[in-house]
């Protein structure tokens, strides 16, 4: 009889644990920010909010530009946007995932301000710690699977996921949906953009660039020298903390995704302090105008 309750107490504990019962069944686009000075603009625009609450996170529920959404912060930085992204995808029928908030620059032809729709992101700082010796870092040969440079003794590794029931890959780029980012570049020259807040104001006006890479890290860069590393190694145009963690999330689950990233600092390339906390609203508000013109052009 011991043996037999035994055996019981282990089948149940590998039976799969049951899915969270859903807070709403209505497809809905996911809109998120990390923080909620990024969310702000947003939740203003939301109309019939309806607040659900789980595992510490608030979901409101309502109308953006006319179309279903379910609102949320991730949370900064990568482990708190994949949970929060997974969280969502459990409670909520979700039908595509948009992000909205700031980064920094790390291509030298964007500036402050700029909104920035990346068409692939990636995890740069996935790496190996390589071995200090005589002849500079190693790292042996049956740990590197990229041929990609080190910054010191940091050498980039993509990662393992699994997917579906598809064996798991080795993958480095998650990419954006395509239907999504040309519905972007089609909105794209007639988005506005605000130029001054408070009593600052930016030497150029804003622009919306579509395509390129994106890069995020649990890191905040503020490095000229990592900075120029991650443009020529990636070829990187912005890097944030939390857009390719919900792309990976994304991919794993066959969600559409996409971000929109404004810049709000240079990431270390600027001749003085960095810029963040001086345009951290403005570049929040600019992404922000930007997704409100997405979403009122997705199709319904």
């Amino acid at each position: 009889m011991r043996l037999l309750a035994a055996l019981a107490l282990c089948l149940i504990a590998v039976l799969p644990a049951s899915a969270a019962e859903r807070f709403d069944e209505a497809p809905r686009i996911a809109v998120m920010s990390a923080f909620p000075p990024e969310l702000k603009a947003l939740a203003s625009a939301t109309q019939n909010q309806k607040r659900y609450t789980a595992a510490g996170v608030t979901f409101v529920t309502g109308e953006l530009e006319g179309k279903p959404v379910v609102l949320f912060l991730s949370g900064v930085s990568m482990v708190n946007a994949a949970m929060t992204t997974q969280l969502a995808l459990d409670r909520f029928n979700i039908s595509r995932i948009v992000f909205s908030g700031i980064a920094g620059g790390v291509d030298e032809s964007l500036d402050i301000g700029d909104v920035i729709v990346a068409d692939q992101w990636s995890q740069n700082l996935e790496t190996a710690f390589a071995r200090e010796t005589e002849s500079g870092f190693q790292l042996s040969a049956s740990m590197r699977n990229d041929d990609l440079p080190a910054f010191g003794m940091m050498i980039p590794r993509s990662i393992m996921i699994a997917r579906g029931d598809a064996p798991p890959e080795r993958r480095r780029w998650f990419p954006v949906d395509k239907t999504m980012l040309e519905t972007a570049r089609a909105i794209a020259p007639t988005a506005p953009l605000s130029r001054c807040v408070a009593s600052q104001c930016l030497v150029h006006a804003p622009k919306v660039v579509v395509g390129g890479n994106g890069i995020s890290a649990p890191v905040f860069l503020d490095n000229a020298a990592y900075r120029k590393y991650a443009r020529a190694t990636f070829q990187a145009r912005v890097v944030d903390m939390e857009s390719a963690a919900v792309a990976h999330v994304a991919y794993a689950n066959g969600a559409p995704f996409i971000a929109f990233r404004s810049l709000s600092d240079l990431a270390g390339g600027g001749d003085e302090a960095n810029e963040m906390h001086t345009f951290l609203q403005l570049a929040s508000d600019n992404s922000a105008s930007v997704v409100k013109a997405f979403v009122k052009a997705l199709p319904n």
